[in-house]
């Protein structure tokens, strides 16, 4: 993906656990069907051993790409989306307690128990998550219309496990903040075109924002674009903390996650230190105390 430095996750969760120290690293997410579940569970398995307790696995059923491109990922393994419940069981049977009848054993990997997300952009991950009793996220950032229905069934399906006693969720969210709210909703506009190509099939990187998106989109396609990007907070911090309050009291959720599309090292550092702000100076607000 042109915009999204994805490709090797694992190197990159590697090199940003190696260059910290406490925050935990994790996928957001491995799109499973494009690899085998032994190879994942050997890479987070060694990612573990070398950072402990500090790594999570995000994995998702969507191949994330088009036909051609998942093919060449997998040649000529099988990897249908269909079989992503069992390719789940498999992966997490890797990480698990030793077991000296296995056949096939990750290592490193077993033993490990490296958390397991589910990942869903519809409702067909959030039901999966629940029966087998892993904490869920759901990709609110580019699919919120199927959001509520999600956590709803994930809450109504969660069945107790060996992972979790009780439903955990997270939903993704775009934040785009600025010391002002004029400059963030020009800082958005670098998002907006990122959307727009998207509708119109012309995938690019971030592009830098212009002035104004009149003459860059039609009526039809900023209408098309509003309505993807529902969950989207821009603004001054002040701004920003009323939208994610008000978006956390709707859906309940136990954790945010941020996506945060920001043309220029600078504006982009700058939005993601005033949206961790939020959590840092006022212990009630959006949560902090539960993420």
């Amino acid at each position: 993906m042109e915009s999204v430095a994805s490709a090797a996750t694992a190197v990159l969760i590697g090199h940003i656990a190696g260059g910290t120290s406490s925050i935990r690293v994790g996928s957001g997410g491995i799109m499973l069907p494009n690899h085998a579940p032994l190879v994942i569970a050997e890479q987070f398995g060694t990612l573990e051993s070398l950072y402990p307790g500090r790594i999570d696995l995000g994995i998702g059923r969507a191949p994330g790409t088009d036909q051609l491109t998942s093919f060449a990922l997998r040649r000529s393994l099988k990897g249908d989306i269909n079989d992503f419940p069992n390719d789940v069981v498999e992966l997490i049977n890797y990480l698990g307690p030793r077991d000296p009848e296995a056949k096939v054993k990750a290592i490193p990997g077993e033993g490990t128990q490296v958390p397991v997300w589910l990942l869903g952009s519809s409702t067909y991950s959030a039901q999966l998550a629940g029966m087998l009793g892993l904490p869920f996220a759901f990709a609110s950032h580019f699919a919120p219309a199927y959001l509520l229905d999600a956590l709803r069934l994930y809450h109504s399906h969660f069945k107790p496990s060996a992972f979790m006693k009780d439903p955990y969720t997270m939903a993704c969210v775009n934040v785009i903040a600025a010391d002002s709210d004029s400059e963030a909703e020009y800082l958005a506009t670098s998002f907006y075109q990122l959307a727009l190509g998207l509708f119109r099939k012309d995938r690019r990187p971030l592009p830098a924002p212009v002035d104004s998106m009149e003459g860059v989109w039609t009526e039809a396609e900023e209408l098309g674009v509003l309505q993807m990007m529902e969950y989207s907070f821009i603004g001054n911090a002040t701004t920003v903390s009323a939208s994610l309050q008000s978006f956390l009291d709707k859906t309940g959720v136990d954790e945010i996650m941020v996506a945060s599309h920001v043309f220029g090292l600078p504006a982009k550092i700058r939005s993601l230190e005033l949206t961790a702000s939020l959590f840092l100076t006022e212990p009630k607000m959006i949560g902090a105390d539960k993420s």
